[in-house]
């Protein structure tokens, strides 16, 4: 009932954008694609959207006879981010050109598929050399430089991946462009005390904040960025029968460096980040309580701090062979943990990840194949610290076979 209802909604809005085409000082483009994808993997992974989105292998979990569960194969083929989109140019505000975009999946939210989802929908002001956006899009850790791959992870865990509701100033001139933004959670969403959840930013009442800087000059892109993100984890606390209020707050400042190169064949990307609690971002990280008032419960957390770096190249037009190489590594807190921990991955130590792809593209075609073993470590012990010793690997052998008709 749910779909059915989200296929008449979205109808009915393609049918009014379809009537108003001709308005006055407004011009419209729709766009889409019709996206399969058939995927396999060799054993159980940490994963989002039933196996779609892959991040990496979970570890043994032995059965009563020593079996490891977790070492079963799976695999399916959907459709679910198939999307529709419309670009919508308007009339100036003063100066600044007007420019919208709504687009839409299938993807649904939770375990909730097949039912209409907003990727992206913002308006945009443009003075020239400034602009202002107002809307949710892509978290400007993911950023205008990304791997170009044919798994929908699009470089995750070591690729921040999230669209976030925000307001986003940049600044350019002379190849240089300045970003600062502030940014909220709706979709992608961090975690705490209550699992995954958007009152910890809400209860904040300070948005995330990203400020950036990039140099573009012929074939070549560089530059960095911080962010900043402060979350309130408990408003409360429960001590034997009393409860009290508790002022808590964990604060954590991530940095990255990003650089691309293209030309007519080649397309050279790379990104490293030194990230705190960035699980929000489908990354490994979170925080752990490093005290507590024995009276009143409340708590002082720290982050975990984690190193992501990847690489990524393509080349060719039609025939498009690429190499994908991504490395994390878990460095800890800052503190000795001493109560809960809450977070992504805090039980890996490192992930390592190799992507080779080869697409065939045509006009408003692309058909490609994608093999992908990835490494997981896990460990024996975990110290004070959030470190981990003693680790082993597991691995997970993925394949991918992916059919796009964009329109």
């Amino acid at each position: 009932m749910r779909t059915r209802l989200s296929m008449l909604l979205l109808a009915g809005l393609l049918a009014i954008t379809s009537g108003y085409a001709q308005k006055k000082n407004f011009s419209y483009n729709f766009y889409g694609q019709v996206r399969g994808d058939l995927f396999y993997n060799s054993r159980a992974n940490s994963e989002i959207v039933d196996g779609l989105f892959h991040l990496y292998p979970l570890d043994k979990k032995p059965d009563a006879d020593g079996n490891d569960l977790n070492a079963t194969a799976n695999g399916s083929f959907y459709l679910l981010y198939s999307r529709l989109g419309i670009d919508v140019a308007g009339p100036n505000v003063g100066k600044a050109k007007t420019t919208a975009k709504l687009e839409v999946d299938f993807r649904g939210s939770g375990s909730n598929f097949a039912m209409i989802r907003v990727r992206h929908a913002y308006v945009n002001l443009d003075w020239g050399k400034s602009a202002v956006l107002i809307g949710q899009t892509w978290h400007p850790l993911f950023g205008d430089i990304f791997p170009q791959m044919l798994n929908l992870s699009t470089g995750a865990p070591f690729q921040a991946f999230s669209r976030n509701p925000m307001l986003r100033y940049r600044y350019t001139d002379n190849g240089w462009s300045l970003t600062g933004a502030a940014i909220w959670q709706l979709q992608y969403l961090s975690t705490g005390p209550n699992g995954k959840s958007e009152e910890y930013i809400k209860n904040s009442c300070v948005p995330e904040f990203y400020g950036g800087i990039d140099y573009k000059y012929k074939k070549w892109t560089a530059g960095v960025g911080v962010d900043v993100l402060s979350l309130v984890p408990r408003v409360k606390s429960v001590v034997g029968d009393n409860t009290y209020k508790v002022s808590e707050r964990i604060t954590s400042v991530s940095v990255e460096a990003h650089a691309r190169y293209t030309d007519e064949n080649w397309k050279i990307s790379a990104k490293t980040i030194l990230g705190e609690n960035l699980a929000h971002l489908c990354m490994l990280g979170g925080y752990g309580v490093s005290s507590i008032d024995k009276r009143t419960g409340e708590q002082e957390y720290t982050p975990y701090r984690h190193s992501m770096t990847w690489l990524n190249v393509v080349y060719g037009k039609k025939w498009q062979p690429g190499l994908f190489v991504g490395y994390l590594k878990n460095l800890g807190a800052g503190k000795d943990i001493v109560g809960d921990t809450y977070g992504v991955g805090l039980d890996v130590d490192q992930v390592f990840t190799t992507n080779l792809q080869l697409s065939y593209v045509l006009p408003h075609w692309k058909l490609g194949f994608e093999y992908s073993p990835s490494l997981a470590w896990y460990g024996k012990e975990t110290l004070s610290d959030g470190r981990i010793r003693d680790t082993h690997s597991i691995t997970n052998h993925r394949i991918l076979g992916v059919l796009i008709y964009s329109f």
